[in-house]
């Protein structure tokens, strides 16, 4: 019985005795990509240009609101009405662009995606070659999996991706 446990046990380890793992880093392979570091900058530089369209928007708003605090005890109910509506609209129009360009399917989320994607598709296109060329089974991101405590970097293929890509390091 034992004999027979032994041999059932042996012949599923066998398979996966013959799987092989890998390891990327995609945090050092994004690094050495300059079209990723240029599309970063882009996305920065435009991120800076929508932040300080809506923070002057903001500050139209509070200055909307300290002068109609300054000027409140001088103005009809009718006009207090007014400017009250116009502070709201101001501060809306603020929050309403704020949520175009930073939104979760805003502005940037597209202009991110519209930059980012080739970069990933290129990456996954050549660690699937790279894979099924020496017959790799599963890939992991050791800079995305925190639940790798060890891993040898004789498995760490992402020279191989950045080679791959044309990046020969």
């Amino acid at each position: 019985m034992i004999i027979m446990l032994a041999a059932i046990a042996l012949g599923y380890s066998q398979p996966a005795a013959a799987q092989k793992f890998v390891l990327i880093d995609m945090e050092y392979i994004l690094k050495n990509i300059p079209a990723y570091e240029r599309a970063n900058e882009q996305l920065n530089q435009i991120s800076r240009k929508w932040q300080a369209e809506v923070e002057a928007l903001t500050a139209e708003a509070q200055q909307l609101y300290k002068t109609y605090q300054s000027e409140a005890v001088f103005l009809s109910a009718e006009q207090k009405k007014e400017r009250e509506a116009a502070i709201v609209a101001k501060e809306k129009e603020a929050a309403e662009l704020k949520k175009k360009y930073f939104g979760p399917e805003g502005e940037l989320f597209k202009k991110r995606e519209s930059l980012m994607t080739p970069i990933q598709d290129e990456i996954y296109t050549a660690v699937k070659e790279i894979c099924e060329s020496k017959g790799y089974s599963l890939v992991l991101d050791r800079a995305s999996d925190s639940g790798i405590i060890f891993a040898s970097p004789k498995i760490d293929i992402s020279a191989d991706v950045l080679s791959k890509l044309g990046y020969g390091y």
